[in-house]
């Protein structure tokens, strides 16, 4: 198979869930039953006090329409069972397997790869400036970096914290409401707004371009190492989000809404 159909199939079947629920078009609304330590306010002597800096991070409303809430959170269980029998194994594995320096090359290269995604996100947010920084790094990774094996543009500091961009953030930055939430099988936590979003990110994808004219088992080794890479990330955002907390589901909803919400400000 030359493509990757489970996006598109995934895609479709947000914008059918979305108009037979009729809750695309809904404005943010928090949800009702959210736990107090998402949709409560701190106090201070019984008064409300506002919160700030990072403080605003723990009193934050996930506000995001979830009309599917008991088939997102089967879906959340399975996903989880996935993470622990079978995603687990396989970082673990990997990062036995393989010696530290060697991961970073793997990461560093893929990461170089995704240029084009961050590169055309930026500027289509108007964000011309910092689309140039990204074809800087490019640039310095490519040829100084032996391909992004070396990310080189660490050591300069106009380059090394370059925020990164996506195809939902533009459209948040664009205006487009996050839609109802979804959570999909094994890529988790999504609004029907990042849904498509992540659609446009897989278009930008040179690894796409190239799967698209190669054979099942080129598909296979080009994208398995681009998927390998970032278990390790995901995981530890993952246990971060819903270590300790009575309500995972809404432990790990709260804290994507927040991310998301992060990334749009930047």
């Amino acid at each position: 198979m030359k493509t990757r159909p489970f996006i598109l199939e995934s895609l479709l079947a947000a914008l059918l869930i979305a108009l037979l629920s009729g809750c695309a078009a809904t404005s943010q609304r928090q949800s009702s039953n959210a736990s107090p330590a998402v949709t409560g306010q701190a106090k201070r002597d019984g008064k409300p006090v506002k919160p700030q800096g990072d403080e605003v991070d723990e009193y934050a409303t996930a506000s995001v329409a979830d009309p599917l809430e008991p088939l997102n959170r089967a879906i959340f269980w399975l996903n989880d069972q996935i993470y622990t029998f079978v995603v687990r194994p396989i970082s673990k594995t990997y990062d036995t397997v393989f010696p530290g320096p060697v991961r970073t090359g793997v990461y560093n290269v893929f990461d170089n790869v995704d240029f084009p995604i961050r590169f055309v996100n930026d500027a289509l947010q108007g964000n011309f400036k910092r689309a140039g920084q990204e074809g800087e790094k490019f640039l310095v990774n490519t040829v100084g970096g032996a391909g992004g094996i070396v990310r080189l543009s660490d050591r300069f500091p106009e380059l090394c914290n370059v925020p990164a961009a996506d195809t939902g953030q533009t459209f948040a930055k664009w205006g487009i409401g996050h839609g109802i939430y979804l959570v999909l099988p094994i890529l988790g936590p999504k609004s029907l707004r990042d849904t498509v979003g992540l659609a446009g990110d897989y278009a930008l994808d040179p690894v796409t371009w190239l799967t698209l004219y190669v054979n099942h088992a080129w598909t296979l080794a080009i994208s398995c190492p681009d998927g390998v890479r970032t278990l390790h990330g995901k995981l530890s955002t993952y246990d971060a989000a819903t270590r300790n907390t009575l309500d995972r589901y809404l432990a790990a909803r709260t804290a994507y809404i927040q991310n998301r919400k992060h990334a749009a400000l930047k």
